[in-house]
């Protein structure tokens, strides 16, 4: 009998891993969406409250340099795959819902956890592509999916809405090009395609119509770890739509009763956007109690991080009023408001909680979750990502200098980080999202931070079961750690890449607000970023973004629903 070569490499990890299933930590993974810098306490944030999540993060390691990329299908395919967008024709825009592209054929981690003995399940968020039902999360490694395809519905009908170009992407791209030498955003108005984006694998799941998203999600999640088979490992992606915004006309949603939590806030919809984050942070609160309940939080890895800054300015298609201060730029960037993300791990073996400095891309958690596993990543192929497991379990420097923040070869804009230097090239949407930092709706009169919610909270009241490390002191001592705080600039060089194209140098370690442009003074290092970019991206990939298919994809033929609409696989489907 004929084996095929995915079944044989499975069965060789199985043989020759020594652990058992007991050994092998449950690996609970909690994306938030679109949620920037300053919209967790354990940031400097006064203005929203995040108990759980600050506490999770005071409990363990606060990931002050965690990178990711500046959109949501980007970082998604570089966290699941392991590899930097650019290397898969995965960078620039993302995914539309009619748009017949995803992510190309690899081995992702579920997958490779698998191999390892995992039950794999995932909640939320996909933005991967769906086009054919092989794009799909069940069929990309995880035992169960329930969640939606796109990169956004409504909180309580759960309704996507396709907005279509008005031209091709890559067609609109190279005209304005041709026209300004310049690659302003792209036009949305063209017209739009409706449908229910909420499924249980690929039923549409139309009984969970009318309910918040955020709970259905939790409630999802708590029962997987309710029901869970302790006999093998678990691992868990829980992929929130908290805190993107939904569809145009009510972009921000949440419950009444939680937004009056906020009357401190008088901007309405940092109101609205601040009662959202409370619902995420409930929901962190209730998965870490449900695995304290089922005895699972002792042998737990729990990873929380955001795919990406917020999209503060109340333009473009979906802003939410979150705030990266006092990082610069936002969502769509490659400042440090774009792509340097909110992360904290925690397991009880870290060790003393600590902020740290240390490099970590969003590449870098593929094998260092399969290393946490017990799996050896030296048998993974193709990946840009390194195992900084043990780096971070044992507080060594990390295991990157470098890392490639972000290349979008068809807009120009690209950024890298090699040591404490920066160098960025190139301006998405006109600049218009370059110099802020998402300052809208921060009140001054914000009440002082609540380190009694924090200690009181579900998570630390789960945690103080396995292992108690807090207090007030040592967590107002990790909070000031983990807030940035820009220094004052004297005589200091502003970069201006939309009047001036020639690439900005900065030391992130002195100007974390990348205030001071120091490429003039500072060629050597210019030069050497400029090279560096160069090596990262000789194996760029040309985007792979499609015509919409507005015909075919149209949920009206599918009985409303964003259902898969080509057949299998009829072209080369190779890895890339």
């Amino acid at each position: 009998m004929m084996l095929k070569a995915g079944v044989v490499v499975s069965l060789l990890l199985l043989l020759t891993d020594s652990s058992t299933a007991a050994d092998k930590p449950n690996i609970i993974l909690i994306v938030a969406d679109d949620v920037g810098w300053y919209d967790v306490g354990f940031h400097g944030s006064d203005q929203v409250q995040t108990p759980n999540i600050d506490a999770l993060a005071y409990s363990g390691i606060i990931l002050n340099q965690h990178y990711v990329q500046p959109t949501c299908t980007p970082t998604r395919s570089a966290l699941l795959a392991g590899r930097y967008p650019s290397n898969m024709g995965m960078q620039g825009i993302p995914i539309g819902g009619s748009e017949p592209r995803g992510l190309p054929p690899a081995r992702l981690l579920p997958e490779h956890l698998k191999d390892l003995g995992y039950t794999t399940r995932m909640v939320g968020k996909w933005h991967l592509g769906f086009y054919r039902k092989e794009l799909t999360p069940t069929y990309r490694g995880f035992d169960s999916f329930l969640g939606y395809m796109n990169g956004l519905i409504s909180y309580y009908d759960h309704i996507y809405q396709d907005l279509i170009p008005l031209k091709p992407i890559k067609e609109s791209l190279a005209s304005n090009r041709a026209t300004s030498g310049k690659a302003p955003a792209i036009s949305f108005e063209g017209g739009q395609l409706s449908g229910l984006d909420f499924f249980r694998n690929l039923t549409p799941a139309w009984d969970l119509s009318g309910r918040y998203a955020t709970d259905v999600f939790t409630e999802e999640a708590v029962r997987i770890i309710t029901t869970h088979d302790t006999a093998q490992p678990l691992f868990l992606y829980l992929s929130h739509l908290a805190c993107h915004a939904g569809n145009r006309g009510k972009l921000l949603e949440a419950p009444q009763e939680v937004i009056d939590r906020f009357p401190h806030i008088i901007e309405p919809n940092r109101k609205t956007f601040a009662a959202m984050m409370w619902k995420l942070d409930e929901s962190v609160g209730k998965v870490v109690a449900a695995l304290r309940d089922r005895d699972m939080l002792q042998n737990s890895v729990i990873l929380f991080i955001s795919d990406n800054g917020a999209p503060t300015l109340p333009v473009g298609a979906w802003p939410n009023w979150g705030s990266n201060y006092p990082l610069r730029g936002l969502k769509l960037t490659q400042w440090e408001g774009g792509v340097r993300g909110v992360g904290a791990l925690w397991s009880a073996g870290l060790g003393t909680p600590r902020v740290s400095s240390q490099l970590v891309h969003v590449t870098d958690w593929l094998p260092t979750l399969y290393r946490a596993a017990g799996g050896d990543p030296e048998r993974l192929q193709k990946l840009d990502g390194v195992d900084q497991w043990n780096a971070l379990l044992h507080d060594k420097p990390s295991k990157r200098s470098d890392a490639l923040l972000y290349v979008d070869e068809m807009r120009k804009v690209w950024g890298v980080r090699s040591d404490r230097w920066k160098l960025v090239g190139g301006s998405n949407q006109g600049g218009m999202f370059d110099g802020y930092s998402g300052e809208i709706g921060l009140s001054p009169k914000s009440p002082a931070y609540d380190d009694t919610a924090v200690l009181r909270s579900d998570v630390a009241k789960a945690l103080s079961a396995v292992k108690s490390t807090m207090d007030a002191a040592s967590l107002q001592q990790l909070r000031s750690k983990a807030t940035v705080k820009c220094p004052e600039q004297v005589n200091r060089t502003v970069c201006d890449l939309v009047k001036n194209p020639e690439p900005c140098l900065f030391d992130i370690d002195t100007d974390p607000c990348e205030a001071n442009n120091l490429a003039e003074s500072h060629p050597q290092e210019v030069s050497r970023l400029t090279k560096l970019y160069e090596a990262l991206t000789v194996n760029l990939v040309p985007q792979l973004n499609a015509p919409y298919d507005v015909v075919n994809a149209d949920p009206a033929r599918f009985g409303n629903a964003w259902l898969p609409w080509e057949g299998t696989c009829d072209r080369d489907c190779n890895d890339i």
